[in-house]
C-alpha cells in the first residue's frame, strides 16, 4: 500500500488521557499522556520531536478540541476525522489499538479530513437521533 505521509500520528482523545501514535520510517512509538496543560505541551514538544508534521484524531466528543487548537497553534496540521468513517481492528477494542490504526490509515491516506460544517452537521444528526429514540 502507498505511503502518502512518512511522519503521521494517530491520537485516541478521551476525557482524562489521549493516547498517541506516532509513525515513522524507523518504526511506530506510543505514548500515553494525561489532558491537563502540561501534558498537551509534552504532546506537542514529543511530535516536534519526532518531525511530525500532521495528526488525526476521531470527532468523538469534545475533548479533541483543546488538543486540535493547540496543534494548530504550534503549526502541526490537525484532522478531525468522523468516527464512523474509521473501522475499527476486529477484535478486542483499546486505545492503543484505536490511535495505532488511525495513525495507519493516516500513513496510508485513507482517511477525509471533516470541514467544520459537516462536523455541525454529524452533530445535528446525533441529536435528531437522540431525541426521535425517547
Amino acid at each position: 500500500m502507498q505511503v502518502v505521509y512518512q511522519r503521521c500520528c494517530g491520537l485516541d482523545v478521551h476525557k482524562k488521557k489521549i493516547v498517541a501514535c506516532v509513525i515513522t520510517p524507523e518504526g511506530k512509538e506510543l505514548q500515553t499522556l494525561g489532558t491537563m496543560t502540561e501534558d498537551f505541551k509534552s504532546l506537542v514538544q514529543w511530535l516536534q520531536s519526532k518531525e511530525c508534521p500532521i495528526v488525526a484524531m476521531e470527532s468523538t466528543g469534545v475533548y479533541w478540541k483543546p488538543v486540535y487548537n493547540l496543534l494548530e497553534l504550534f503549526g502541526i496540521e490537525a484532522w478531525v476525522v468522523n468516527a464512523q468513517h474509521i473501522k475499527m481492528v476486529p477484535g478486542r477494542k483499546t486505545d492503543v489499538k484505536d490511535a495505532e490504526w488511525i495513525a495507519s490509515l493516516m500513513r496510508h491516506g485513507l482517511l477525509k479530513q471533516l470541514k467544520h460544517l459537516d462536523y455541525l452537521d454529524e452533530q445535528i444528526k446525533r441529536l435528531d437521533h437522540a431525541v426521535a429514540r425517547k
